[in-house]
């Protein structure tokens, strides 16, 4: 790959820094940037138009966080170029490649020494007296919770047709793998890995002990109502974008028939990632050959 779009959150401290030794590395591994707006600007190269950058893309650098990481995968809007993350904000555990690696990972884009890892994305539709209002597409989470109100909502889930209960919380989020570490970890979800075929439904703040999240095959299809007045409802995807909600709207989730492909190096790992972002340190005992 020797074309390659920078997306960037110019908004962090080191973000100046950082594109000015991508412009240089790139340089001297003969790759082409593309950039627009403040990114352009910090790397010495003319503004694009977003669409025509990622256009002239093999593959799309987002320097930054999760955050930035998931703005990239929104504006590529189900494109097939892969998505290589650069962390240089706080956990970020959608950024696969650590700004200290940042030449490393030109390195192996120029060299085509990668893999491409496809995640599971989803597809949510929220309808309306019969009509469609919302289509959007998620990498990490769709989430139905209350807006300015502080009233607690009342929730129905079913999953294909079935009705699996009315849930009394402060919202309800459907994640999928790679969203599993994010809000979904927040509100007690399991961590799923990449792999697994599956969405997590976890519950915000639930008015009941015995609720637990639930783990169904991302075959399936999800929907969640607002039933009775009680509190604003919002809708809020991927942390991203967010869209008021009515009572009685339907909100449907399944998987997208396209994934989202990110760029992995060499020799890496998600249960490395896991144990550096989460601080497992485990036992003192050697690890098991």
């Amino acid at each position: 790959m020797k074309r390659i779009g920078v997306i960037a959150n110019c908004t962090k401290e080191r973000s100046a820094d950082v594109l000015s030794r991508l412009a240089r590395d790139a340089a001297e591994l003969g790759l082409d940037l593309f950039a627009d707006g403040p990114a352009a600007t910090l790397l010495g190269r003319p503004s694009a138009p977003r669409a025509e950058m990622l256009a002239r893309s093999e593959a799309v650098i987002a320097l930054g966080g999760d955050g930035t990481v998931l703005r990239a995968v929104r504006e590529l809007g189900g494109s097939d170029i892969p998505v290589m993350g650069v962390n240089i904000g706080g956990l970020g555990f959608l950024t696969s490649v650590a700004e200290e690696s940042l030449r490393k990972g030109l390195g192996c884009l120029a060299a085509d020494d990668y893999e491409i890892a496809a995640c599971a994305a989803a597809e949510c539709r929220v309808e309306r007296g019969g009509e469609t209002i919302v289509e959007c597409r998620a990498l990490n989470d769709v989430v139905v919770t209350r807006g300015a109100s502080n009233r607690v909502l009342t929730l129905e889930v079913t999953v294909d047709g079935e009705w699996v209960t009315s849930y009394m919380c402060d919202g309800i989020i459907v994640a999928t793998p790679a969203g599993s570490t994010g809000h979904s970890l927040s509100a007690g979800g399991p961590i799923l890995t990449p792999e697994a075929s599956v969405f997590v439904i976890s519950v915000i703040c639930p008015h009941t002990l015995s609720s637990r999240p639930l783990v169904v095959p991302d075959r399936s299809r999800i929907e969640i109502v607002g039933v009775g007045d009680r509190g604003e409802l919002m809708l809020a995807v991927d942390g991203q974008t967010s869209e008021p909600l009515r009572h009685g709207d339907r909100v449907c989730v399944t998987r997208s028939a396209r994934d989202v492909r990110f760029v992995r190096l060499p020799g890496h790992s998600y249960f490395a990632v896991l144990r550096h972002k989460l601080g497992w340190s485990g036992s003192s005992a050697p690890r098991p050959r």
